[in-house]
């Protein structure tokens, strides 16, 4: 869910305030669909979240963590190049190939420990840099907190990741494995933060609104509608 995404860049200080009244001509469908997905979440997500963070070792799931960021980096590459930024493209370039060759297969952040800083962006951020505004504020079933740029851009994104489009042994079974672990690695990552973010709002979906905005207009240098 992109919620986690957005939880885990460590917002909760700046949006734990009062509701934020931006944009949002959906406003009563999207509460119905975030509802939905808290229920899912505190039915399905949160329980096997916790059985991993409790039950997996601490050094597996740093391995795994490291492993599922290496697994990303080609789709951060292609958008750094779509963007225009020569430079971050090369630092993904570097970051991938250290990681890969002494990680090794990208199960340790050898790049980060090399003194190589980890750098993230989507195609979502990449319509913005070509033009494409953020609004109206969509809440989607399963993803989460969205605009009509950033759901294209998650699609862009598979489009872009050669994890997707290499058909290999059994490559669908992979490609659900590695969604999968994605979703609950990060999850697990930000069990208390959630909790946090809940018990400080006044109206939790306000709270998750405006914490999408705040992070997504500091990724694409955009204003908060």
């Amino acid at each position: 869910m992109r919620l986690l995404t957005v939880v885990l860049a460590g917002l909760l200080a700046a949006c734990a305030g009062g509701p934020d009244p931006g944009y949002d001509p959906y406003e009563t469908a999207n509460r119905r669909t975030f509802e939905m997905n808290v229920r899912m979440d505190r039915s399905v997500l949160r329980p096997i979240a916790e059985h991993y963070a409790e039950g997996v070792p601490a050094g597996v799931r740093r391995a795994l963590h490291a492993l599922l960021t290496t697994a990303n980096q080609p789709v951060v590459f292609a958008n750094d190049i779509l963007q225009g930024n020569p430079h971050e493209a090369g630092r993904t370039l570097a970051r991938f190939t250290a990681n890969l060759v002494f990680g090794p297969a990208g199960l340790r952040d050898a790049a980060g420990e090399a003194g190589i800083p980890d750098h993230t962006t989507d195609f979502g951020t990449t319509l913005a840099v070509w033009g494409w505004g953020d609004t109206p504020y969509l809440m989607l079933p399963l993803i989460g907190p969205c605009n009509p740029r950033d759901a294209v851009g998650y699609i862009g994104d598979i489009a872009l990741d050669p994890g997707f489009s290499i058909q290999y042994k059994q490559y669908v079974w992979w490609i659900a494995a590695r969604k999968t672990l994605t979703i609950v690695d990060a999850r697990s990552q930000s069990l208390a933060t959630l909790d946090d973010i809940e018990r400080a709002s006044l109206d939790y979906y306000s709270t998750v609104r405006s914490l999408y905005r705040q992070h997504r207009a500091g990724q694409t240098g955009g204003e908060i509608p």
